[in-house]
């Protein structure tokens, strides 16, 4: 029998395909599958005008069998099969389409998805098996032909005897090597496997002969000895249907229930409990998708970590093109799992990824507008369900306003959550904000490690007795967030602890700054004394009702983001916080020290101004530098 060359003359082409184009071996499984039910719905068209070429419905079928025994596995399908010149034209042509062409003569059918548009995923086959021989007779035609080929070498076509319309190719898989185990592909499970991942939802059934265990009857008329015998089991082979074959989000809504939707979800995404929201929809225009996606009600054990992987699983015609898309899905909304189908995907010669990335970009952006829609249809509708859900990924969210310079504040910040000295429960920034006294020019904010922890700082207890709403800030995130976006609903974010904070009034002011004034060697003395690196100024205040002491910042970094940024790696280099010493002019030790300055006893100013930054250092959440030095001023004094 003569050997043909492929018509390209090209084994550099064929090595290209075989070992360049396509990421996994295991893409074949799905690329021949996804031919067999290309094959099929082209029987069905021509079924349309040839009633006598069609099956009923129920009869079409793949099937996959496995010989581990000759190692080889076979596809087989009851489609439209192929002609000799097709057989030529098709397989002995790398990258000509039958079923481009096909789709381009009739156009878009109903109930009809062609998948292929290449040409090479039969070529994929060759990365597991080392000969392939392909079996088939066209409808309509008493003839069959066996097409054969291992490799670039060139294929054969011959005369052959298939009695069924349709085709069957035979893989002979390659014997396994230390680097790569082909056997595998002969493996139940890992078929199984395969087509759950790939193709479950191919129209038609895949079926497989698998083997299954039943217990054996007992047939003994003794029925003590019976009932003594240990149960006994067999092994039998049986016929298994692989693939769903109706997708869940081709079904009407009204079709499918949450707990079908719950199943669904913990089986495709691996988790133990059924989501917190379910999300569908539908787009049709330039190009057609549909989406099903699932906000967890708890984030996985890796999602911090290093090791998770966004993105959404990419289908085509119901078939897995990408197992996680990461661009359909902005790293703000990485929680976020499902799905996007759409056959009007314009795919590259692998299918595993988009030509055009603005389709791509279309379908994120849609994505994006969805979920954001959905979380805040829950903030409003279903609270309880929304602040459970922020407790798990509200920190995502504050990641996302801080990340490219505040790009996206406006899509997040109505989607952010703090706790506040309103009852100490959740609150939003446009509900802070409806309830701004009128007077109120800023949105107040205070950062600590706990809400008790905020709770008891000096000026939180000072801005809280003029009446204003505090928000509590006890991540670490969560400054640099506010600090990102600056304003809300054109109310500045103003941190308690900032030396900017302005809730005197005009004759507070006055006294504040006379006093200063008149005291102004001794607190320069302090200042002095503290150190100059330790701090920008020393300075009486109002606004601590009656704590003595505190610290405050002026420029961009606070001592609490001077402590987040001190636990960074390479933070020897780290910006520190610009520090005013803050001592309340009413208090007791206010006048201690005026008084001790005054009769010229600086030492003891000095060692009270160390004590004094020390204590407001603790105040703060920060580390003190010197406890030693601190505890022996403390019992010198005593």
């Amino acid at each position: 029998m003569e050997k043909k060359a492929f018509k390209t003359e090209s084994k550099k082409m064929l090595d290209m395909m075989i070992n360049s184009i396509y990421t996994h071996k295991e893409i074949f499984l799905r690329e021949l599958i996804s031919n067999a039910s290309d094959a099929i719905d082209k029987r069905a068209f021509r079924a349309l005008t040839e009633s006598s070429l069609g099956l009923d419905r129920s009869e079409y079928k793949i099937e996959i069998i496995r010989n581990k025994e000759e190692n080889t596995i076979t596809i087989r399908d009851n489609g439209c099969g192929m002609t000799q010149d097709e057989l030529e034209n098709n397989l002995g042509t790398i990258a000509k389409s039958g079923s481009l062409d096909f789709k381009n003569e009739n156009g878009k059918q109903d109930g009809i998805d062609i998948i292929g548009q290449f040409g090479v995923g039969f070529y994929s086959a060759f990365m597991v098996s080392d000969k392939i021989t392909v079996k088939s007779r066209a409808i309509g035609t008493d003839c069959a032909y066996v097409w054969e080929s291992e490799g670039a070498d060139g294929y054969t076509i011959a005369p052959c005897d298939y009695a069924s319309f349709g085709s069957e190719i035979v893989l002979h898989i390659k014997p396994d090597t230390e680097e790569e185990k082909y056997s595998e592909f002969l493996d139940e499970y890992r078929i199984r496997e395969l087509i759950k991942k790939y193709s479950d939802y191919i129209r038609y059934p895949i079926v497989m002969n698998v083997e299954k265990t039943r217990l054996i009857k007992n047939e003994s008329e003794d029925a003590e000895n019976a009932n003594s015998d240990a149960p006994k089991y067999e092994t039998y082979e049986d016929t298994d249907t692989l693939n769903s074959m109706v997708p869940i989000w081709h079904k009407s809504s009204d079709e499918v229930t949450e707990e079908e939707y719950a199943s669904f979800y913990r089986e495709k995404f691996y988790d133990y409990e059924a989501p917190a929201k379910v999300i569908r929809s539908k787009t049709e225009g330039t190009f057609t998708y549909e989406t099903l996606l699932f906000i967890p009600k708890r984030a996985p054990y890796n999602y911090y970590s290093k090791d998770f992987e966004k993105g959404l699983q990419l289908y085509s015609a119901g078939v897995m093109i990408m197992e996680k898309c990461a661009d359909l899905l902005p790293d703000y909304f990485n929680f976020v799992k499902g799905l996007v189908d759409s056959e009007d995907l314009s795919l590259n010669i692998s299918r595993e990824m988009l030509q055009h990335d603005h389709q791509l970009k279309a379908i994120a952006k849609s994505v994006e507008k969805k979920i954001k829609n959905e979380l805040l249809k829950m903030l409003e509708n279903d609270r309880e369900k929304y602040e459970e859900f922020f407790k798990e990924f509200g920190s995502q969210l504050k990641y996302g306003i801080y990340s490219d310079f505040g790009k996206h504040k406006d899509v997040l910040q109505d989607l952010l959550m703090f706790k506040s000295s309103e009852e100490k429960k959740y609150v939003t920034l446009k509900e802070y904000v409806s309830r701004m006294k009128e007077e109120q020019k800023s949105i107040y904010y205070a950062c600590g490690d706990s809400v008790d922890l905020v709770d008891m700082l000096p000026k939180t207890e000072a801005v809280k007795a003029k009446g204003y709403e505090v928000l509590y800030l006890t991540e670490n995130i969560d400054e640099f967030a506010l600090r990102t976006l600056m304003k809300y609903d054109d109310k500045e974010f103003i941190n308690v602890c900032d030396d900017k904070l302005d809730i005197s009034t005009d004759e507070e002011k006055e006294q504040l700054k006379a006093e200063n004034e008149s005291a102004a060697e001794l607190l320069a003395f302090m200042k002095e004394s503290i150190g100059e690196a330790s701090v920008t100024a020393v300075k009486f205040t109002n606004t601590l009702k009656d704590h003595p002491v505190c610290l405050s910042s002026e420029g961009g970094i606070s001592t609490e983001m001077e402590k987040v940024l001190s636990q960074m790696p390479g933070s020897e280099n780290a910006p520190k916080a610009e520090t005013v010493l803050e001592i309340n002019g009413a208090h007791a030790v206010a006048t201690t020290l005026k008084g001790l300055f005054a009769t010229g006893e600086k030492e003891k100013v000095a060692s009270y101004a160390k004590i004094l930054y020390t204590m407001a250092r603790l105040i703060s959440g920060l580390p003190v530098e010197n406890p030693t030095e601190l505890s022996n001023m403390i019992c010198d004094l005593m």
